[in-house]
């Protein structure tokens, strides 16, 4: 079973939005609301930085500006990634739940792979998957299927036994593009619309719900699903 972090695990816009913040500062420019940049969360670290660059100037980004700005982003996220970042309800016992029924756990996220142990580590959380891909860790991120395909592919799994669990259009275009079930929470970011446009397989209001009779998906998946 794979999940998405932001906005599926973690509410991490409240630290993203202070090094996004400090990083345009740098640059003279305008500095967004934190309900901006909850809007322009769910690409990559990298268009997250192009959106605010955009926003600020009007305009889009030369490249020497925008690589810029990256860097100046990753130096203050990087210092503080988890000052204000926190878990989602039920996340934890939903976890612990599909690895005591056998589950093997998969984390995909577009957030780049160098921040994605620290934030484990931080919520205690590294345990509990066996393996993570950051958006820069293959040679494309969701909403390609290839994170996906290759954790299914580490471990031997069909598609169709894998089910991909996120917040927004790119997690739920990801996993049909591969052949995975799909599950969808409606609290995380999908750009200001509702996720059940993306028409997930299931939507669930909380991850404790996973293992529910109400998820059938889930239910009539094998035990040992990615």
């Amino acid at each position: 079973m794979a999940f998405d972090l932001d906005g599926t695990l973690i509410d991490s816009v409240p630290d993203l939005a202070v090094a996004v913040a400090k990083a345009l500062a740098e640059f003279d420019l305008p500095v967004p609301s934190e309900a901006d940049v909850r809007d322009w969360v769910g690409n990559g670290a990298p268009v997250l930085v192009e959106r605010a660059l955009t926003w600020a100037q009007q305009s889009a980004p030369t490249a020497q500006l925008q690589e810029r700005a990256y860097q100046v982003f990753l130096d203050h996220y990087s210092a503080a990634p988890n000052v204000r970042t926190h878990l989602y309800p039920g996340v934890v016992p939903a976890l612990e739940a599909l690895k005591r029924a056998g589950f093997t756990l998969v984390l995909v996220t577009n957030k780049p792979e160098r921040f994605i142990e620290p934030i484990l580590d931080h919520f205690e959380l590294t345990d509990h998957f066996a393996l993570w891909l950051g958006g820069d860790s293959l040679a494309r991120k969701k909403p390609d299927p290839l994170p996906l395909l290759h954790a299914a592919e580490h471990f031997g799994f069909a598609p169709e036994m894998c089910v991909m669990v996120g917040d927004s259009r790119h997690d739920i275009g990801a996993g049909k593009a591969a052949g995975f079930a799909t599950v969808a929470v409606p609290y995380g970011y999908n750009h200001g619309e509702p996720i059940s446009l993306s028409e997930p397989d299931i939507l669930l209001d909380s991850l404790n719900l996973l293992l529910s009779p109400a998820s059938p998906t889930i239910s009539s998946t094998s035990t040992r699903t990615a």
